[in-house]
């Protein structure tokens, strides 16, 4: 392998996103890192100018030009990109002028802001999440104890009263005793979550989100609206498919009881399916994620629980249970991925991330 070759490679790996540019400051190359965070191929943006990557052109191609004529580096902070899609995004960048055979030529360094905030947030998030479950994990153990014998208890009384045959009323309300207390444990296992790890398998995430949206158009019967955006060229995931198929079902039953509860005239779910590169899940950096977004255009989360939502028992509904986004959440992190919620009223946005092996 030549140096240049080792150069490139090690570009190429790199998480950090690298341009060089040439002497009219138009881009001669840059690594995958650079491609994922401006989401537009290197073959569309080599030869283009530099500082058009960014909202405000003109000062980013003055701190260009100083940069080439001083020959001193040049940092700027929280600059915004102008991306391809309607997304926004921050960055700091920094400009080093590097001397290539006869020609100056400058070293671009872009570091995102805005994903170094969600990284901290999901490093909260997951914190909390681990916290909470070993929490519930202990309280689980002191309830469903006596709950047996409570249990065990009523189905010696009843069986007691039947010999008696006393039955009747008496009857009626040792069997309410047995009833409630099931209810009990079924509640104490959904707060645990799935009691095994996932049984992982090729699956194609597509045939999750289906499944999941002909359960819900079967119960909403033409209610709200259904829109598909999915990405054809995401490869299979290893995932256990009931456990996702839970996780996917239980977000978007949220979506649509929101919606249904709304007065939204024209509810809509939109399923969107995306790669994303260079992705960081609790401190493990991933090269590809399947990114699956369910979005609604309902009223949005209450600000009095959005930090909150994935907590056991939060609920922004009356009648809910407060469950369902902790199992999902739960879910998604035994397969090493995470759940990110973003919400305003008209646009609520759950993001499921999940590695892909490559």
């Amino acid at each position: 392998m030549t140096s240049h070759q080792l150069h490139r490679m090690l570009l190429d790996n790199l998480n950090t996103a690298v341009l060089l540019l040439d002497g009219d400051m138009l881009i001669d190359y840059i690594n995958p890192a650079a491609e994922a965070l401006l989401q537009t191929s290197s073959l569309k943006l080599r030869g283009t100018a530099a500082n058009e990557l960014f909202v405000d052109s003109g000062l980013s191609l003055q701190t260009l030009h100083d940069t080439l004529q001083t020959g001193h580096p040049h940092i700027r902070r929280h600059e915004h990109l102008r991306l391809p899609t309607s997304e926004s995004s921050q960055v700091d960048y920094t400009v080093t002028p590097v001397d290539i055979t006869t020609s100056r030529m400058l070293l671009m360094e872009m570091q995102p802001i805005d994903r170094f905030l969600k990284i901290n947030r999901e490093e909260a998030l997951l914190s909390v999440h681990h916290t909470s479950k070993s929490l519930i994990r202990g309280l689980a153990h002191e309830i469903k104890n006596p709950l047996g014998g409570i249990r065990g208890a009523a189905q010696l009384l009843g069986q007691e009263i039947i010999d008696s045959g006393m039955g009747g009323e008496t009857q009626e309300l040792c069997q309410i005793i047995t009833t409630e207390t099931d209810r009990l444990r079924n509640l104490v296992d959904r707060l645990l979550g799935p009691n095994h790890l996932p049984r992982l398998a090729p699956i194609n995430m597509h045939e999750v989100t289906e499944h999941v949206s002909a359960l819900i158009e079967a119960e909403v019967q033409g209610k709200l609206v259904f829109v598909r955006d999915y990405d054809p060229s995401i490869p299979e995931i290893k995932g256990d498919r009931e456990q996702l198929i839970q996780a996917v079902l239980n977000v978007v039953r949220n979506a649509m009881q929101a919606l249904l509860d709304s007065d939204q005239s024209s509810p809509k779910i939109i399923l969107k399916t995306r790669i994303q590169r260079s992705f960081t899940i609790a401190g493990v950096h991933h090269k590809v994620v399947c990114k699956l977004e369910i979005i609604d255009n309902g009223p949005g989360v209450s600000e009095n629980i959005k930090e909150r939502i994935f907590f056991p028992m939060i609920s922004g509904r009356s009648e809910g249970s407060g469950l369902g986004l902790t199992i999902a959440q739960t879910a998604i992190n035994g397969h090493q991925g995470i759940i990110e919620c973003e919400s305003e009223p008209g646009n609520t946005s759950f993001a499921l991330y999940l590695p892909i092996k490559v």
